[in-house]
């Protein structure tokens, strides 16, 4: 598929105007990092297309999204800095220096603070987003990626040090290790799962994902793959587990209660990393070895293919449906997807009728909802105060879920005061 133009997209996006009180559909945008070209192309998810390219720090590595979907972070591993963009313009606004080799970039859950793995100089950097500057720093042996724990408290990191391999375990407010993990192989990635109860490890040379328990820092189980499993990541409201597995060129999924492998996608050459999008049913996967990104549907249906940049590795979508502000979810199989989203005050959030009966929404603070929602349609609701609002569906009251609304400028700081 040829990229769209920006006239086109603007007036395909004049064709999708809703009715007043509807949400049209809005594809999030997909931030890809090509390694060769020192260039991040971005893909309008709901479009199927590339539809800008963003030169970047020399060899892009670590891609992560802010909490706000108003910056993207891209570390240049060939470099000392990250390339700041903005995704309102798509353009670069800021350069950030943080040493030598930066890799992987997590963001805490307040959306306050960005950790980078600054391999070259073997310690992790602590980035105040507002300032965009370094605060601090904690020592760990060639950092390679980053995950943080849903309540902000930890941070597991691979440290791919020869013959010291290990997961490092930092307390984030102190600031500290808190523990160093031996691993037998040199650890690729890991990925902290949404209840934060478990770290999903993969290992170069291993045809396999090790699940450790973080209560312990012990494996629990393991996962078969096949050769050479880059990335496993249970995502928030998915129907399963995934991982990216590189010989076979497959995106494989699996139960998370079982670990048990319940099937696989054929993606394309050499896969790398593995992103999901809002709602949580559709993943978009790099493929390095052929130059193109796999949008999957986790549901069974037809796998997209998009060209985009050369040697594409990492991929960061946004959060929200639209770079407007908002969250999307699906309402199939009779149940809310996913039925906890969490957004800031004056975003939305957008329902889309996905299954073969009509729903509804009801909301316990009073707020007006609908009685009648019909396959296809959507509704869309503002939310400008802080706090947590449970809703029902008005025609099956057992489904249930709720939205969880935040005010970014009385977050708490988590991690003290810069130092």
């Amino acid at each position: 598929m040829k990229p769209l133009s920006l006239l086109a997209l603007a007036l395909s996006a004049a064709l999708l105007v809703p009715a007043a009180g509807a949400a049209g559909p809005a594809g999030a945008k997909a931030y890809v990092g090509n390694f060769k070209d020192d260039t991040v192309s971005v893909v309008d998810t709901g479009g199927h297309a590339m539809v800008a390219t963003i030169p970047v720090a020399a060899g892009p590595d670590g891609i992560v999204v802010s909490r706000n979907d108003r910056l993207v972070f891209v570390s240049g591993s060939g470099s000392s800095s990250l390339s700041v963009i903005d995704t309102a313009t798509d353009r670069i606004v800021d350069t950030i220096e943080v040493g030598k080799g930066p890799q992987g970039l997590a963001t805490t859950p307040d959306g306050r603070w960005l950790l980078a793995a600054i391999n070259g100089e073997d310690r992790v950097a602590f980035i105040d987003v507002a300032s965009r500057k370094v605060v601090g720093s904690v020592a760990v042996p060639k950092p390679h990626t980053v995950s943080i724990s849903p309540d902000g408290k930890q941070a597991y990191v691979s440290s791919q040090a020869p013959g010291q391999f290990a997961l490092a375990v930092l307390d984030l407010p102190g600031r500290t290790v808190a523990a160093t993990v031996p691993v037998e192989k040199t650890p690729r990635d890991l990925e902290i799962s949404p209840d934060g109860k478990t770290v999903y490890v993969t290992m170069a040379g291993a045809p396999m994902v090790q699940v450790f328990d973080t209560a312990t820092n012990k494996v629990v189980a393991q996962i078969p793959t096949g050769v050479s499993p880059h990335v496993a990541h249970l995502f928030a409201g998915a129907p399963a587990g995934v991982v990216v597995v590189q010989g076979p060129g497959e995106l494989m999924l699996f139960d998370p209660a079982t670990h048990a492998a319940t099937g696989s996608i054929a993606v394309g050459k050499q896969p790398h990393w593995v992103d999901i999008l809002p709602g949580a049913r559709q993943a978009l996967v790099t493929n390095e070895g052929s130059n193109n990104v796999s949008l999957v549907d986790l549901g069974g249906g037809p796998v997209v293919t998009i060209p985009v940049g050369n040697a594409p590795r990492k991929v960061a979508v946004q959060h929200r449906a639209s770079a407007a502000g908002g969250a999307k979810v699906s309402i199939r199989d009779f149940a809310f997807g996913p039925d906890q989203v969490a957004i800031r005050t004056g975003d939305s959030v957008t329902w889309s009728n996905d299954d073969g009966a009509p729903h509804g929404l009801g909301f316990k603070d009073g707020a007006p909802g609908t009685n009648e929602l019909l396959p296809g349609q959507s509704f869309s609701r503002v939310f400008d105060k802080a706090g947590v609002y449970d809703y029902v569906c008005s025609v099956h009251p057992y489904m249930t879920a709720k939205v969880t609304v935040s005010d970014l400028s009385a977050s708490a700081d988590s991690l003290g005061a810069p130092r």
